[in-house]
């Protein structure tokens, strides 16, 4: 005769023990479910790739254009703020750094007449 594998198992560690399988089972369930969202929501996107390898190009070649022309237009307000904070600080006639902002703002000016 095979004996039960809980024979020798107190009430109480019956209880603890099937508490544990109910909450590791409920966490298999949600990770399974997680996983199963986050494949399902890439796969139709991957598919779509693999059989349209120019929707892939035209993509990339979009959002690197975007990008670069995000990059062109954020530098050109950088360097206009620079250049009127410089402007304006030349204007205060401080002592030495007066000088040295003019001279900043008459090369950047010269540079900008020549292009």
């Amino acid at each position: 005769m095979a004996e039960k594998p809980d024979a020798g198992v107190s009430a109480d560690q019956k209880k603890s023990m099937e508490k544990e399988r109910d909450q590791l089972s409920a966490i298999h369930r949600m990770t399974t479910d997680i996983a199963q969202q986050l494949e399902q929501a890439r796969i139709a996107e991957y598919t779509q790739l693999l059989n349209r390898p120019w929707k892939l190009i035209w993509t990339n070649l979009l959002a690197g254009s975007a990008r670069g022309v995000g990059i062109a237009i954020g530098f050109t307000f950088f360097a206009a703020t620079i250049i009127y904070v410089l402007q304006a600080l030349g204007a205060l006639n401080l002592p030495i750094i007066g000088d040295y902002i003019a001279d900043i703002v008459r090369i950047v000016q010269r540079q900008l007449e020549l292009t």
